[in-house]
C-alpha cells in the first residue's frame, strides 16, 4: 500500500502498522522526484508493507521520527520503532533498505 500524506500523522501510521517504509521528500527536491516512481514501484511489489511519502518541510512532527538532514531520506519502521534509514538517490541502496524489512 502506498500513501502520500496530506496531514502530519506519520506517527499514528507507524504505530498502527507492523511494517512502514517512508520517503521524506520536498517539492523542490530534484532527487526526491527522481526516486518517487522507484519508491512507488517497490510499494507495488510489497503489498504487505505500508509505503508512505511525506513532505519533510510541511510535516515537522513526521520528520522528527527519523534523522532527516538531507533529502530524500528513506526510513524503515517495524512494530513502531525505527529500524534503519538512509539518504540516497540510488535505487540499489533503496532496494537493500526495503529488503531488510519486507
Amino acid at each position: 500500500m502506498l500513501q502520500e500524506l496530506d496531514q502530519d500523522n506519520l506517527a499514528e501510521i507507524v504505530a498502527n502498522n507492523t511494517k512502514v517504509i517512508v520517503q521524506y521528500s520536498a517539492t523542490w527536491c530534484g532527487n526526491c522526484r527522481i526516486m518517487k516512481p522507484k519508491f512507488k514501484k517497490l510499494a507495488s511489489e510489497n503489498e504487505d508493507t505500508v509505503f508512505i511519502i511525506t513532505d519533510a518541510e510541511k510535516f515537522p512532527e513526521s520528520r522528527k521520527l527519523a534523522d532527516v538532514s538531507n533529502l530524500p531520506t528513506f526510513a524503515t519502521f517495524v512494530d513502531g520503532k525505527i529500524v534503519n534509514q538512509t539518504q540516497t538517490n540510488k535505487f540499489d541502496v533503496l532496494k537493500e533498505l526495503v529488503a531488510e524489512v519486507v
